[in-house]
């Protein structure tokens, strides 16, 4: 088992190099943030269409279907099924309510003014069962009109069959829900999978720069972001040694029972905090005798930003879509 390979969420295509690649960070941050920000408050044939449109940026750039077959793959099927339960699940708490006026109000104000006195009944041991009695017992209810004529095609209720009802507020809940999911998680994905870190933590660092004048520690916000994100392999490969030396061992877990079984996952998870505390000891030691004693000496520049022409096309289709987001785009 390689963790480094087989986690499917968060990794860098290094090849092949895509147009999504080429496009400048700061670009694709901006991008990313339209697809985080854009969901909300919208009608749900836009948060499809930011479904689709994610769809297609991953189609044209040509990644490799290896990738992303496991990336979308699995994160449609998971929205299919937040979709499917979503919409037939009840869509508010059935109750039953009555009627403040009544069914036919020209007949109760035609009512007399004093009620006639009622008939006197006979005991009920006269007649038990009402067998001598023809008229059937009245029905309230069945005077009541079952439905009015409807001016239009209107349905509330889209689909019925059996206990499944699918009605309009269960399926815009549907697809607001399964969209959203799809959307903040594979934007953020494909952003990580089209930038390196360095490139992420140098368009931080660039956007950052106004806050300077506040006095903000803004390089040292980057380095601390570039180490932390150059520290997630470390992570992955002390976890993937202590899951093989678990496995070298060949433990019956059924023999140890609950509670030791809890007493080694303890032990291992103890472990584990050692080694990356022992890992993070070693880079500070590497970076002190190196002489980085402040993150403005030694820096090095991994990539030069600059916006070129492909870049502001991505700029003006951004425009173009957020005039279209804010005329047409509105959840009414």
């Amino acid at each position: 088992m390689d963790l480094l390979r087989s986690l499917p969420i968060g990794l860098y295509l290094e090849q092949p190099v895509t147009w999504l690649h080429r496009l400048d960070s700061r670009v694709k941050l901006a991008w990313l943030m339209t697809f985080l920000i854009a969901p909300i408050l919208a009608n749900p044939i836009w948060r499809l269409m930011l479904v689709g449109m994610l769809i297609i940026l991953t189609l044209t750039a040509s990644i490799p279907l290896r990738v992303w077959k496991q990336q979308m793959g699995l994160l449609l099927l998971f929205c299919f099924l937040v979709f499917g339960l979503s919409a037939i699940a009840p869509d508010a708490l059935p109750s039953e309510h009555q009627p403040r006026l009544p069914a036919d109000e020209l007949a109760f104000s035609q009512q007399p003014a004093t009620l006639p006195k009622p008939t006197p009944q006979k005991p009920w041991y006269h007649n038990p069962f009402n067998l001598s009695s023809n008229s059937p017992i009245p029905n309230p209810k069945s005077q009541i009109p079952n439905s009015l004529p409807q001016p239009t095609n209107y349905s509330y209720i889209l689909f019925k069959q059996g206990p499944i009802k699918i009605t309009r507020k269960s399926l815009d809940l549907a697809i607001n829900v399964s969209t959203l999911f799809f959307t903040v998680i594979y934007s953020t994905n494909l952003y990580l999978l089209t930038t390196a870190s360095e490139e992420i933590t140098a368009a931080i660092e660039n956007l950052m720069q106004p806050l300077r004048r506040l006095n903000w520690p803004v390089t040292e916000i980057a380095l601390t972001l570039t180490l932390s994100l150059r520290f997630i392999p470390l992570v992955l490969e002390e976890i993937q040694n202590l899951v093989r030396s678990v496995r070298t061992r060949a433990i019956n877990w059924k023999k140890l029972g609950f509670r030791r079984a809890a007493q080694v996952w303890l032990m291992i998870a103890e472990r584990l905090l050692e080694n990356l505390l022992l890992r993070a000891a070693q880079i500070a030691s590497a970076m002190k005798v190196r002489g980085f004693t402040s993150p403005d000496r030694h820096r090095v520049e991994w990539h030069q930003l600059h916006l070129k022409i492909r870049d502001w096309i991505a700029l003006g289709c951004l425009i173009v879509l957020w005039s279209a987001r804010l005329v047409w785009g509105w959840d009414s």
